[in-house]
Parts: C-alpha cells; structure tokens; sequence
C-alpha cells in the first residue's frame, strides 16, 4: 500500500455508508495503520446524501480528506457520484454497483458489503478472511450469511 489512502464512500441515508466506512476503519487498524474517519450526513435521515472519508496511513493527521486527494470513491448510489468526482485525486477511481452482478445480491441492502468486496479487490495484499472477519464483527449472526456472500460478489466483480 502507499503512504496513505484516502477513501469517500458516498450515498444516501440508509444505504450503509457509515457502516462501510467502519468496517474500513476497523479492517485497517487492526493491520496496524493509523486510520481517521470524518462523516458529513446531511439529510441523510430523510434519505438525502451521506458521505463519509476515510484516511488510511502509516500517519494520518486530519481526518478530511484534501480536495482534489480522494483516491478511491465508492459509489453506493450512483446519481450521487458526480458531485464528489471534483474531489477525486488525478488518478482516483470510483467504485460502483455496475462493478459487480446487483440482480445476484441476496439483498439490496447488502450493497454496502458488496461495494467492500470490490474495494477489496484494490488491496490485493489483503486477504479476504481478513476482510470478512471484520465484516462479521458488525453484523449479528442472522446477517453474516448474506453480508459474506454479498462481499465474495462484489470481491468477484464483473
């Protein structure tokens, strides 16, 4: 991994996007990186836009993220995507729900873990279990079923 990497996913309220970013958080600082997280809900409560930013590094000393510095964005929704495209870095990629089977998803609500399978795949050094025992941690068992299927869907991409 380079120096540091800045992620923003983006959405709407109830999409999953605050729990994504957890899992993000969570997954890297247990590798041992400095990790910081800011949010921006909105009207998110309403179903309006939610962003949050991850900051993943060997020092990370603000939690924003620079404009212009996102290096990846996820997408969960994807209307949503070009007003935070500004934001990307010149080599920045977005991630989306047209990078993997959406009809295969045990459930729509599960496209926030399925959006993680695909960021996953940015990381190859990182292996899956590690990623799907973070993913477990967050959910309850009835759910861990679905979410790791839907991560393993989205890691399989198009």
């Amino acid at each position: 991994m380079r120096d540091s990497v800045n992620i923003r996913v983006a959405g709407l309220g109830g999409m999953g996007v605050l729990k994504a970013t957890l899992i993000i958080g969570e997954l890297f600082f247990e590798l041992g990186y400095d990790v910081k997280k800011a949010e921006v809900h909105g009207m998110s409560q309403r179903g309006g836009s939610v962003s949050s930013d991850v900051r993943i590094g060997k020092c990370v000393l603000s939690p924003m993220i620079p404009e212009g510095k996102v290096d990846i964005l996820l997408s969960l929704e994807p209307e949503w995507s070009d007003c935070h495209k500004v934001s990307l870095a010149p080599d920045g990629v977005v991630i989306s729900p047209s990078d993997f089977d959406v009809s295969a998803l045990p459930s729509k609500k599960s496209i926030n873990v399925a959006m993680l399978g695909a960021l996953s795949r940015k990381f190859d050094e990182i292996a899956a279990d590690a990623w799907l025992k973070v993913i477990d941690k967050f959910f309850p068992e009835k759910l861990r079923e679905a979410n790791e299927k839907a991560f393993l869907i989205g890691r399989a991409g198009r």
